[in-house]
């Protein structure tokens, strides 16, 4: 009867491990999803790199800190 638990340690040891890997990955999806819903709120030229430089341009002609003159060096220069 005192044979029961034998062979018992390589169970308990894997079942230990499944449970360190099982909250690490929660703990690090749970940091994947905060990380990704902070980016939905970003806005501007560093935000994920959406706009290209030509749309950067742009929207400073449109906001009146660049003439037209150096909006159309910058289209010439990056065409």
């Amino acid at each position: 009867m005192g044979y029961w638990f034998d062979g018992m340690g390589w169970w308990i040891m894997f079942g230990g491990l499944w449970m360190i890997l099982f909250w690490g990955g929660l703990i690090l999806l749970i940091v994947w999803a905060i990380k990704k819903i902070a980016r939905i709120g970003e806005s501007g030229p560093g935000a994920a790199g959406k706009s290209s430089p030509v749309d950067i341009a742009r929207e400073r002609y449109a906001r009146g800190d660049i003439s037209r003159e150096e909006f159309e060096q910058i289209k010439r220069d990056l065409s």
